[in-house]
């Protein structure tokens, strides 16, 4: 399955974003994600089943003053 992930091409097998954002080291973080532009709570990534051509966002919160 082909997939964008912060605008880079991503070759995975079937997974949900929750599996996705463990495989890609952000398990854990506080971060904020979107799939093809629709906001995807925490809450709601192991059910987000990610399909072939998906656009996946990462953001992670900044600091500073």
């Amino acid at each position: 399955m082909k997939l964008q992930l912060n605008g880079e091409p991503l070759d995975t097998p079937p997974v949900t974003l929750a599996d996705l954002l463990d495989a890609q080291g952000f398990g854990g973080a506080k971060i904020a994600t979107a799939v093809n532009g629709s906001f995807v709570p925490a809450t709601a990534r192991a059910a987000r089943i990610l399909n072939d051509g998906d656009q996946i966002e990462v953001l992670a919160p900044m600091q500073g003053g």
